[in-house]
């Protein structure tokens, strides 16, 4: 056995594993979400936290859509199929560390979020690098037809994360979530040809 199989038998099997885990990243950013809403004085909310949330759920849908295009892969090995399971699971621990399973210790989500946000933003530079690996694994033609915005795109994301983790002061915060959101919603709107 040599452990290549044939596409059409384990795209199925593929997509199902990872719409399990973006699934529990989405149900983690929505439960989340949800919790605030139910109890908005106790959970002492946090604009810029809120707002990294929303670019994290773009991130999480944007990847769910763009994995269709695994079902071009000819031959899956089973590293391939490892890759994927570990790219996916990038995203479900980037939305695990906006939403922890207890607030114990912390005074509110500004409180948690400074104080866990080399965490957070390194796991996002991580999704973004992994994702040129992700890209390549469809195929050179698909990498080609990104175009050139694809790899900008990437790069400056990470060059935002990597400030952000840095530096603490709110306004600088304020200013790499404005450009994180905007650049993630413009790359999303070329790609669908909504612009």
């Amino acid at each position: 056995m040599d452990g290549n199989i044939p596409s059409p038998e384990v795209f199925t099997h593929v997509r199902v594993i990872i719409g399990i885990i973006l699934g529990l990243s989405i149900s983690r950013l929505l439960t989340g979400v949800a919790r605030i809403i139910q109890h908005p004085l106790r959970k002492n909310i946090y604009p810029i936290h809120l707002g990294w949330v929303l670019f994290t759920f773009l991130t999480v849908v944007h990847f769910w859509w763009f994995e269709f295009y695994l079902h071009q892969t000819l031959v899956w090995k089973f590293e391939a199929y490892l890759f994927v399971i570990f790219y996916a699971s990038l995203h479900f621990l980037a939305c695990g560390m906006l939403f922890p399973d207890s607030m114990e210790g912390y005074s509110g989500y500004e409180n948690y979020f400074m104080s866990r946000r080399a965490w957070f933003f390194g796991l996002l530079m991580a999704i973004f690098l992994v994702d040129f690996a992700d890209t390549a694994m469809k195929g050179r033609e698909h990498f080609h037809a990104l175009g050139p915005v694809y790899p900008l795109r990437n790069l400056f994301l990470i060059a935002v994360c990597g400030a952000a983790a840095y530096l603490r002061e709110q306004r600088m915060q304020w200013i790499f979530l404005s450009l994180a959101l905007i650049c993630q919603l413009v790359f999303i709107l070329i790609q669908f040809d909504t612009i």
